[in-house]
């Protein structure tokens, strides 16, 4: 199984959120991917409001990179601030990253 970073919206409308991250986590498995979604573990035991943990969780998704094959970035939903910071930071890792959507909105 080919192993990506997935990253789909969280804050905001989190109920929606993280159900769409459940289609996103289903998509990518029916890929042959294996996929790590930090902004599905790291909410649990960090505070997203707060904007140190905040990072500290996004930094910690990050780190996964080094093991990944991709980063899959899901934007039915658009790209949110922390989108943004993990596609800055693969673009400035030369880290592969791919766009998808599950919806025709």
């Amino acid at each position: 199984m080919k192993r990506v970073l997935l990253e789909s919206p969280y804050a905001g409308d989190v109920d929606r959120n993280v159900k769409y991250l459940k289609e996103c986590l289903r998509d990518s498995l029916s890929r042959g991917e294996a996929p790590f979604a930090s902004h599905a573990i790291y909410p649990l035991v960090l505070d997203d409001e707060d904007e140190e943990e905040r990072r500290q969780g996004i930094d910690a998704g990050l780190a996964w990179k080094e093991v990944a094959e991709g980063h899959i970035f899901y934007i039915d939903f658009g790209i949110s601030r922390g989108m943004q910071y993990a596609i800055d930071y693969a673009t400035d890792n030369n880290i592969k990253i791919e766009f998808r959507k599950i919806y025709d909105l």
